[in-house]
């Protein structure tokens, strides 16, 4: 219900520990089952690997539809990057870049946002894209958010 409310869920891994009366080895190991058995989806600014647990940079749940179950009021913002992430982790290396919301497959970063999200943010940057909702059609580098669901 945490993780659902927040936009998305960047994670302060000692008052989490706190909450949950753990430490940070057994705690990393909580979160990367709940990554493996796809309850959660953990963004890194490495590549994961289960046998190196690193910090997660933010938390989202793995299906987004799991929010409006979890939480009567679903911020707009986390459920777009939460469907977005739904749609290329499953075959794409998805990270954590610090200037946009993913970088994918190492090359290509992505904004997410609404159909006022302008290229401000990403007006400079190579092989960078908008992936807007709220539009049904798209052109050069904004794409519709929908249009990603395709890719599952």
């Amino acid at each position: 219900m945490i993780i659902s409310e927040h936009v998305p869920f960047e994670p302060n891994m000692s008052e989490l520990w706190r909450q949950l009366s753990t430490d940070n080895e057994l705690g990393l190991k909580l979160l990367y089952a709940l990554d493996r058995a796809q309850v959660l989806a953990l963004l890194t600014a490495q590549s994961k690997s289960y046998k190196s647990l690193v910090k997660p940079n933010k938390i989202y749940l793995s299906n987004p539809n799991l929010m409006h179950a979890l939480c009567p009021s679903v911020e707009t913002g986390n459920r777009r990057e939460s469907f977005f992430l739904s749609q290329l982790c499953v075959g794409h290396d998805v990270r954590y870049p610090r200037q946009v919301d993913f970088l994918i497959d190492d090359r290509h970063l992505f904004e997410i946002g609404g159909k006022g999200k302008t290229f401000e943010q990403i007006a400079d940057i190579p092989d960078s894209y908008l992936a807007i909702d709220d539009t049904e059609v798209g052109s050069r580098n904004r794409v519709p958010l929908w249009m990603f669901g395709f890719l599952y």
